[in-house]
Protein backbone atom coordinates (compact mmCIF):
# COMPACT_ATOMS: atom_id res chain seq x y z
CA UNK A 1 0.00 0.00 0.00
CA UNK A 2 1.15 3.25 -0.96
CA UNK A 3 3.10 5.56 1.70
CA UNK A 4 1.95 9.66 1.05
CA UNK A 5 4.36 12.06 3.00
CA UNK A 6 3.00 15.45 4.10
CA UNK A 7 6.16 17.70 4.19
CA UNK A 8 5.08 21.23 5.84
CA UNK A 9 2.19 19.24 7.30
CA UNK A 10 1.16 22.22 9.98
CA UNK A 11 -0.15 24.05 6.76
CA UNK A 12 -3.84 22.91 8.08
CA UNK A 13 -5.94 23.96 4.92
CA UNK A 14 -3.84 22.13 2.36
CA UNK A 15 -3.46 19.37 4.78
CA UNK A 16 -7.07 18.92 5.63
CA UNK A 17 -8.48 19.65 2.22
CA UNK A 18 -5.75 16.96 1.13
CA UNK A 19 -6.36 14.09 3.55
CA UNK A 20 -9.92 14.52 2.90
CA UNK A 21 -9.32 13.76 -0.74
CA UNK A 22 -6.92 10.98 -0.02
CA UNK A 23 -9.04 9.07 2.17
CA UNK A 24 -12.33 9.72 0.58
CA UNK A 25 -10.86 6.90 -1.88
CA UNK A 26 -11.31 3.56 -1.29
CA UNK A 27 -8.41 2.01 -2.50
CA UNK A 28 -6.29 4.50 -0.54
CA UNK A 29 -7.59 4.08 3.15
CA UNK A 30 -5.22 1.69 4.64
CA UNK A 31 -2.46 3.66 3.15
CA UNK A 32 0.09 5.05 5.26
CA UNK A 33 0.43 8.51 5.71
CA UNK A 34 3.51 10.51 7.18
CA UNK A 35 3.78 13.87 8.43
CA UNK A 36 6.34 15.97 9.28
CA UNK A 37 6.58 19.55 10.40
CA UNK A 38 9.26 21.23 11.90
CA UNK A 39 6.84 22.87 14.41
CA UNK A 40 6.07 19.83 16.75
CA UNK A 41 2.71 21.83 17.62
CA UNK A 42 1.78 22.40 14.76
CA UNK A 43 2.59 18.98 13.81
CA UNK A 44 0.61 17.30 16.58
CA UNK A 45 -2.44 19.60 15.03
CA UNK A 46 -1.67 17.87 12.04
CA UNK A 47 -2.26 14.35 13.46
CA UNK A 48 -4.95 14.61 15.70
CA UNK A 49 -6.48 16.39 12.52
CA UNK A 50 -5.57 13.37 10.85
CA UNK A 51 -7.00 10.39 12.51
CA UNK A 52 -10.57 12.42 13.03
CA UNK A 53 -10.10 12.69 9.49
CA UNK A 54 -9.84 8.95 9.33
CA UNK A 55 -12.05 8.33 11.42
CA UNK A 56 -15.07 10.57 10.00
CA UNK A 57 -14.59 8.26 6.56
CA UNK A 58 -14.50 5.37 7.79
CA UNK A 59 -10.44 4.73 6.96
CA UNK A 60 -7.64 2.57 8.48
CA UNK A 61 -4.39 4.31 7.61
CA UNK A 62 -1.41 3.82 9.67
CA UNK A 63 -0.59 7.72 10.83
CA UNK A 64 3.14 8.30 11.32
CA UNK A 65 4.26 11.62 12.51
CA UNK A 66 8.14 13.01 12.12
CA UNK A 67 10.45 16.25 13.23
CA UNK A 68 13.21 14.45 11.05
CA UNK A 69 12.35 14.82 7.41
CA UNK A 70 14.48 11.92 6.75
CA UNK A 71 12.95 9.86 8.36
CA UNK A 72 9.16 10.64 7.11
CA UNK A 73 10.50 10.22 3.67
CA UNK A 74 11.50 6.55 3.87
CA UNK A 75 10.15 4.46 1.40
CA UNK A 76 7.37 7.16 0.37
CA UNK A 77 5.60 6.38 -2.75
CA UNK A 78 4.16 9.90 -2.88
CA UNK A 79 5.49 13.63 -1.24
CA UNK A 80 3.21 16.54 -1.14
CA UNK A 81 5.00 19.86 -0.25
CA UNK A 82 3.48 23.00 0.82
CA UNK A 83 6.31 24.52 3.00
CA UNK A 84 6.40 27.81 3.77
CA UNK A 85 10.26 28.55 4.20
CA UNK A 86 10.62 32.08 6.75
CA UNK A 87 6.99 32.12 7.94
CA UNK A 88 5.05 35.17 8.02
CA UNK A 89 7.97 37.00 9.36
CA UNK A 90 9.70 36.58 6.18
CA UNK A 91 6.46 37.25 4.00
CA UNK A 92 6.10 40.90 5.87
CA UNK A 93 9.96 41.55 4.65
CA UNK A 94 8.71 40.88 1.34
CA UNK A 95 6.09 43.06 2.06
CA UNK A 96 7.39 46.13 3.88
CA UNK A 97 11.22 46.62 2.74
CA UNK A 98 9.67 47.15 -1.61
CA UNK A 99 7.02 49.27 0.01
CA UNK A 100 9.50 51.61 1.90
CA UNK A 101 10.66 51.86 -2.19
CA UNK A 102 7.52 52.92 -3.53
CA UNK A 103 7.01 48.59 -4.64
CA UNK A 104 3.50 48.03 -3.90
CA UNK A 105 2.42 44.37 -3.71
CA UNK A 106 -0.60 42.42 -3.22
CA UNK A 107 0.45 38.57 -2.92
CA UNK A 108 4.23 38.87 -3.35
CA UNK A 109 4.75 35.13 -3.62
CA UNK A 110 4.70 34.14 -7.47
CA UNK A 111 6.22 36.71 -9.22
CA UNK A 112 7.64 40.24 -8.77
CA UNK A 113 10.16 40.64 -6.03
CA UNK A 114 7.70 39.13 -3.34
CA UNK A 115 8.45 35.93 -5.69
CA UNK A 116 12.18 36.13 -6.04
CA UNK A 117 12.55 36.55 -2.91
CA UNK A 118 10.49 33.49 -1.60
CA UNK A 119 12.08 31.43 -4.20
CA UNK A 120 16.05 32.36 -2.72
CA UNK A 121 14.40 31.45 0.51
CA UNK A 122 12.76 28.30 -0.71
CA UNK A 123 14.99 26.52 -3.27
CA UNK A 124 17.85 25.44 -0.87
CA UNK A 125 15.34 23.58 1.55
CA UNK A 126 13.38 22.48 -1.82
CA UNK A 127 16.56 20.64 -2.98
CA UNK A 128 17.25 19.44 0.56
CA UNK A 129 14.09 17.72 0.12
CA UNK A 130 14.92 16.13 -3.33
CA UNK A 131 18.24 14.83 -2.21
CA UNK A 132 16.84 13.24 0.68
CA UNK A 133 13.99 11.66 -1.57
CA UNK A 134 16.86 10.49 -3.71
CA UNK A 135 18.24 9.07 -1.04
CA UNK A 136 15.37 7.46 1.00
CA UNK A 137 12.48 7.12 -1.35
CA UNK A 138 14.56 7.02 -4.91
CA UNK A 139 11.45 6.72 -7.82
CA UNK A 140 8.98 8.80 -5.31
CA UNK A 141 7.09 11.31 -7.06
CA UNK A 142 7.47 14.73 -5.57
CA UNK A 143 3.67 16.96 -5.85
CA UNK A 144 4.78 20.81 -5.15
CA UNK A 145 1.98 23.39 -3.88
CA UNK A 146 4.36 25.53 -2.70
CA UNK A 147 5.12 29.05 -4.14
CA UNK A 148 6.80 30.31 -6.24
CA UNK A 149 5.53 26.97 -8.20
CA UNK A 150 7.82 27.57 -11.25
CA UNK A 151 10.99 28.58 -10.45
CA UNK A 152 10.92 26.33 -7.45
CA UNK A 153 9.88 22.93 -10.06
CA UNK A 154 12.58 24.40 -12.53
CA UNK A 155 14.90 24.38 -9.58
CA UNK A 156 14.65 20.69 -9.15
CA UNK A 157 14.31 20.12 -13.08
CA UNK A 158 18.00 21.42 -12.79
CA UNK A 159 19.78 20.02 -9.89
CA UNK A 160 18.27 17.05 -8.99
CA UNK A 161 16.92 13.65 -10.78
CA UNK A 162 13.89 13.65 -8.53
CA UNK A 163 9.99 13.68 -10.35
CA UNK A 164 8.15 16.76 -9.68
CA UNK A 165 4.72 17.97 -10.62
CA UNK A 166 3.54 21.52 -9.48
CA UNK A 167 0.12 21.57 -8.48
CA UNK A 168 -2.05 24.66 -8.29
CA UNK A 169 -5.94 24.92 -8.84
CA UNK A 170 -5.94 28.39 -10.92
CA UNK A 171 -7.44 26.61 -13.90
CA UNK A 172 -9.91 25.02 -11.94
CA UNK A 173 -10.87 28.17 -10.59
CA UNK A 174 -10.88 30.21 -13.07
CA UNK A 175 -12.76 27.86 -15.65
CA UNK A 176 -15.52 27.53 -12.87
CA UNK A 177 -15.48 31.34 -12.38
CA UNK A 178 -15.74 32.59 -16.17
CA UNK A 179 -18.28 29.65 -16.90
CA UNK A 180 -20.60 31.77 -14.12
CA UNK A 181 -19.60 35.04 -16.14
CA UNK A 182 -20.57 33.43 -19.47
CA UNK A 183 -23.87 31.66 -17.99
CA UNK A 184 -23.58 28.12 -18.94
CA UNK A 185 -23.18 25.09 -16.72
CA UNK A 186 -19.40 24.58 -15.73
CA UNK A 187 -20.12 20.75 -15.84
CA UNK A 188 -20.65 21.36 -19.45
CA UNK A 189 -17.67 22.85 -20.16
CA UNK A 190 -14.78 21.61 -22.13
CA UNK A 191 -11.49 23.56 -22.03
CA UNK A 192 -8.00 23.75 -23.06
CA UNK A 193 -5.05 25.89 -21.08
CA UNK A 194 -1.19 26.11 -20.89
CA UNK A 195 1.05 28.78 -20.29
CA UNK A 196 3.38 29.21 -16.95
CA UNK A 197 1.90 28.88 -13.19
CA UNK A 198 -0.29 31.84 -12.78
CA UNK A 199 0.05 33.24 -16.14
CA UNK A 200 -2.03 30.90 -17.82
CA UNK A 201 -4.60 30.71 -20.33
CA UNK A 202 -7.64 29.53 -21.25
CA UNK A 203 -6.87 28.95 -24.91
CA UNK A 204 -10.34 26.93 -25.87
CA UNK A 205 -13.17 27.14 -23.77
CA UNK A 206 -16.27 25.53 -25.04
CA UNK A 207 -20.35 23.89 -23.92
CA UNK A 208 -21.17 21.35 -26.14
CA UNK A 209 -19.46 22.31 -28.36
CA UNK A 210 -19.35 25.95 -29.28
CA UNK A 211 -17.29 28.41 -28.22
CA UNK A 212 -17.89 30.38 -25.29
CA UNK A 213 -15.85 33.37 -25.74
CA UNK A 214 -18.29 35.18 -27.29
CA UNK A 215 -20.75 35.01 -24.10
CA UNK A 216 -18.11 36.20 -22.17
CA UNK A 217 -17.01 38.67 -24.05
CA UNK A 218 -20.77 39.99 -23.90
CA UNK A 219 -20.67 39.57 -20.02
CA UNK A 220 -17.68 41.65 -20.08
CA UNK A 221 -19.28 44.26 -22.37
CA UNK A 222 -22.57 44.34 -19.79
CA UNK A 223 -20.01 44.97 -16.64
CA UNK A 224 -21.01 41.59 -15.15
CA UNK A 225 -17.82 40.51 -14.18
CA UNK A 226 -17.71 41.58 -10.41
CA UNK A 227 -15.78 44.28 -9.96
CA UNK A 228 -12.99 41.92 -8.03
CA UNK A 229 -11.51 40.48 -11.35
CA UNK A 230 -11.65 43.76 -12.95
CA UNK A 231 -7.72 43.46 -14.05
CA UNK A 232 -8.08 39.81 -15.59
CA UNK A 233 -11.33 41.42 -17.23
CA UNK A 234 -9.29 43.91 -18.80
CA UNK A 235 -6.35 41.41 -19.43
CA UNK A 236 -9.31 39.65 -21.70
CA UNK A 237 -10.18 42.71 -23.55
CA UNK A 238 -6.86 43.25 -24.67
CA UNK A 239 -5.40 39.89 -25.19
CA UNK A 240 -8.67 37.84 -26.07
CA UNK A 241 -8.19 35.42 -23.93
CA UNK A 242 -8.51 34.78 -20.05
CA UNK A 243 -5.69 34.34 -17.77
CA UNK A 244 -5.86 31.58 -14.91
CA UNK A 245 -4.72 33.31 -11.72
CA UNK A 246 -6.89 35.73 -10.00
CA UNK A 247 -7.01 39.31 -10.21
CA UNK A 248 -5.38 40.19 -7.28
CA UNK A 249 -2.36 38.05 -8.43
CA UNK A 250 -1.78 39.35 -11.88
CA UNK A 251 -2.16 42.98 -10.96
CA UNK A 252 1.09 42.68 -9.71
CA UNK A 253 2.67 40.96 -13.07
CA UNK A 254 2.73 43.37 -15.20
CA UNK A 255 3.63 47.42 -15.28
CA UNK A 256 0.03 47.98 -16.58
CA UNK A 257 -1.89 48.86 -13.53
CA UNK A 258 -0.14 49.39 -9.93
CA UNK A 259 2.51 51.95 -11.21
CA UNK A 260 0.21 54.37 -12.87
CA UNK A 261 -1.94 56.80 -10.77
CA UNK A 262 -5.43 55.76 -10.37
CA UNK A 263 -5.54 52.44 -11.13
CA UNK A 264 -5.14 50.94 -8.11
CA UNK A 265 -8.68 52.12 -7.04
CA UNK A 266 -10.02 51.56 -10.80
CA UNK A 267 -9.37 48.07 -10.85
CA UNK A 268 -10.00 47.17 -7.06
CA UNK A 269 -6.42 46.03 -6.37
CA UNK A 270 -6.50 44.89 -2.73
CA UNK A 271 -2.90 46.22 -1.77
CA UNK A 272 -1.63 44.12 0.90
CA UNK A 273 -3.94 41.57 0.53
CA UNK A 274 -1.72 38.52 1.19
CA UNK A 275 -0.55 39.69 4.52
CA UNK A 276 -4.47 39.67 5.80
CA UNK A 277 -4.50 36.23 4.18
CA UNK A 278 -1.59 35.15 6.55
CA UNK A 279 -3.38 36.71 9.68
CA UNK A 280 -6.23 34.60 8.93
CA UNK A 281 -4.59 31.34 8.31
CA UNK A 282 -2.87 31.61 11.31
CA UNK A 283 -6.09 32.24 12.76
CA UNK A 284 -7.57 29.53 11.12
CA UNK A 285 -4.40 27.56 12.27
CA UNK A 286 -4.94 28.26 15.77
CA UNK A 287 -8.92 27.68 15.79
CA UNK A 288 -8.62 24.23 14.50
CA UNK A 289 -6.29 23.37 17.51
CA UNK A 290 -8.37 24.53 20.05
CA UNK A 291 -11.44 22.41 18.07
CA UNK A 292 -9.11 19.17 18.24
CA UNK A 293 -8.48 19.55 21.95
CA UNK A 294 -12.32 20.12 22.64
CA UNK A 295 -13.31 17.24 20.33
CA UNK A 296 -15.75 19.53 18.10
CA UNK A 297 -16.47 18.64 14.55
CA UNK A 298 -15.25 20.08 11.40
CA UNK A 299 -16.83 19.51 7.74
CA UNK A 300 -14.79 17.33 5.34
CA UNK A 301 -15.81 18.74 1.83
CA UNK A 302 -13.39 17.55 -1.61
CA UNK A 303 -11.83 20.27 -2.98
CA UNK A 304 -10.80 20.27 -6.64
CA UNK A 305 -6.94 19.54 -5.53
CA UNK A 306 -5.57 17.47 -7.89
CA UNK A 307 -2.85 15.49 -5.39
CA UNK A 308 -5.48 12.91 -4.11
CA UNK A 309 -6.30 11.86 -8.38
CA UNK A 310 -2.70 11.20 -9.38
CA UNK A 311 -2.23 9.07 -6.96
CA UNK A 312 -5.14 7.21 -7.14
CA UNK A 313 -4.57 6.74 -10.92
CA UNK A 314 -1.16 6.07 -10.67
CA UNK A 315 -1.97 3.30 -7.79
CA UNK A 316 -5.39 2.24 -9.96
CA UNK A 317 -4.92 2.62 -13.46
CA UNK A 318 -7.81 4.94 -13.65
CA UNK A 319 -6.57 7.27 -16.40
CA UNK A 320 -7.70 11.31 -16.05
CA UNK A 321 -6.48 14.36 -17.03
CA UNK A 322 -5.22 17.16 -14.62
CA UNK A 323 -3.24 20.38 -15.11
CA UNK A 324 0.41 19.86 -13.92
CA UNK A 325 3.32 22.41 -14.36
CA UNK A 326 6.36 20.34 -15.91
CA UNK A 327 9.56 20.53 -17.56
CA UNK A 328 9.23 22.30 -20.65
CA UNK A 329 10.66 19.65 -22.89
CA UNK A 330 9.07 20.19 -26.86
CA UNK A 331 5.37 21.17 -25.14
CA UNK A 332 4.86 25.07 -25.81
CA UNK A 333 7.74 25.43 -28.28
CA UNK A 334 7.73 29.65 -27.97
CA UNK A 335 8.55 29.24 -24.83
CA UNK A 336 11.92 28.43 -23.26
CA UNK A 337 13.29 24.93 -23.42
CA UNK A 338 13.48 23.46 -20.16
CA UNK A 339 11.53 26.12 -18.00
CA UNK A 340 8.63 25.04 -16.10
CA UNK A 341 5.32 25.19 -17.93
CA UNK A 342 1.34 24.45 -16.87
CA UNK A 343 -0.32 22.23 -19.52
CA UNK A 344 -2.87 19.04 -19.17
CA UNK A 345 -1.25 15.92 -18.26
CA UNK A 346 -2.64 12.35 -18.53
CA UNK A 347 -2.09 10.37 -15.61
CA UNK A 348 -2.24 6.85 -14.91
CA UNK A 349 -0.21 3.91 -14.03
CA UNK A 350 2.99 5.21 -16.08
CA UNK A 351 2.42 8.41 -14.06
CA UNK A 352 2.15 12.70 -15.15
CA UNK A 353 2.35 12.29 -18.79
CA UNK A 354 2.20 15.89 -20.24
CA UNK A 355 0.51 16.75 -23.49
CA UNK A 356 2.14 18.78 -26.05
CA UNK A 357 0.58 22.17 -27.09
CA UNK A 358 3.14 23.96 -29.38
CA UNK A 359 2.57 27.56 -29.80
CA UNK A 360 0.55 29.78 -27.88
CA UNK A 361 -0.83 33.07 -29.58
CA UNK A 362 1.98 35.24 -29.85
CA UNK A 363 0.43 38.08 -27.49
CA UNK A 364 0.25 35.13 -24.87
CA UNK A 365 4.19 34.16 -25.47
CA UNK A 366 4.83 37.40 -24.95
CA UNK A 367 3.26 37.80 -21.59
CA UNK A 368 4.88 34.58 -20.45
CA UNK A 369 8.36 35.50 -21.21
CA UNK A 370 8.65 38.52 -19.31
CA UNK A 371 8.36 35.99 -16.63
CA UNK A 372 10.54 33.25 -17.67
CA UNK A 373 13.73 35.77 -18.37
CA UNK A 374 12.99 36.75 -14.42
CA UNK A 375 12.84 33.12 -13.49
CA UNK A 376 15.76 31.95 -15.11
CA UNK A 377 17.64 34.86 -13.61
CA UNK A 378 16.48 33.56 -10.11
CA UNK A 379 16.87 29.98 -10.38
CA UNK A 380 20.62 30.64 -11.55
CA UNK A 381 21.11 33.09 -9.09
CA UNK A 382 20.09 29.77 -6.22
CA UNK A 383 22.06 27.29 -7.79
CA UNK A 384 25.09 29.54 -8.49
CA UNK A 385 25.18 31.53 -5.54
CA UNK A 386 24.95 34.77 -7.83
CA UNK A 387 24.07 37.99 -6.18
CA UNK A 388 24.31 39.93 -9.49
CA UNK A 389 21.94 37.36 -10.91
CA UNK A 390 19.06 38.46 -8.26
CA UNK A 391 19.68 42.40 -9.29
CA UNK A 392 19.19 41.86 -12.68
CA UNK A 393 15.85 39.31 -12.29
CA UNK A 394 14.87 42.43 -10.14
CA UNK A 395 15.81 44.45 -12.90
CA UNK A 396 13.58 42.85 -15.39
CA UNK A 397 10.51 42.44 -13.33
CA UNK A 398 7.99 44.18 -15.44
CA UNK A 399 6.17 45.79 -12.57
CA UNK A 400 9.80 47.12 -10.46
CA UNK A 401 10.91 47.96 -13.90
CA UNK A 402 8.06 50.35 -14.32
CA UNK A 403 8.45 52.15 -10.69
CA UNK A 404 12.41 51.88 -9.80
CA UNK A 405 15.50 53.66 -11.61
CA UNK A 406 18.49 50.92 -11.72
CA UNK A 407 20.61 52.40 -8.19
CA UNK A 408 16.89 52.02 -6.02
CA UNK A 409 16.45 48.31 -7.33
CA UNK A 410 19.88 47.27 -6.90
CA UNK A 411 19.49 48.98 -2.58
CA UNK A 412 16.30 47.34 -2.54
CA UNK A 413 17.54 44.12 -3.80
CA UNK A 414 20.28 44.70 -1.15
CA UNK A 415 18.36 45.38 1.33
CA UNK A 416 15.86 42.78 1.19
CA UNK A 417 19.13 40.18 1.03
CA UNK A 418 20.57 41.84 4.26
CA UNK A 419 17.36 41.58 5.93
CA UNK A 420 16.63 37.81 5.03
CA UNK A 421 20.15 36.96 6.12
CA UNK A 422 21.21 33.06 6.52
CA UNK A 423 17.59 31.65 4.61
CA UNK A 424 19.46 33.43 1.76
CA UNK A 425 21.23 30.31 -0.27
CA UNK A 426 25.48 30.45 -0.39
CA UNK A 427 26.97 33.06 -1.87
CA UNK A 428 24.30 35.28 -2.04
CA UNK A 429 23.91 36.39 1.49
CA UNK A 430 26.61 39.15 2.71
Amino acid sequence: MAKITFIGAGSIEFTRNLLGDILNFPELKNCTISLHDINAERLDTAERMAKVIAGKLGASPTIETHLDRKKALEGASYVINTIQVGGFKATLLDFDIPRKYGVLQTIADSHSIGGIFRALRTIPVMLDIARDMEEVCPGALLLNYTNPMSMLCWAVFAATKVPIVGLCHSIQYTTEQISGYAGVDYNEVTYLGAGINHVAWILRFEHNGQDVYPLLRQAYEAGRIPPEDSVRAELFNRLGYYVTESSEHNAEYSAHFIPHAGQIEKFHIPIDEYIRRSEENMTEAEDMRAKLLAGEDFEIERSNEYASLIIHSMETGQPRIIYGNVRNDKLIDNLLEGCCVEVPCVVDRNGVQPTRIGSLPPQLAGMSRLHLAVQELTVKAALEGRRDYVRQAAMLDPLVAAILPLDQIWAMVDELIAAHGDSMPVGIRA
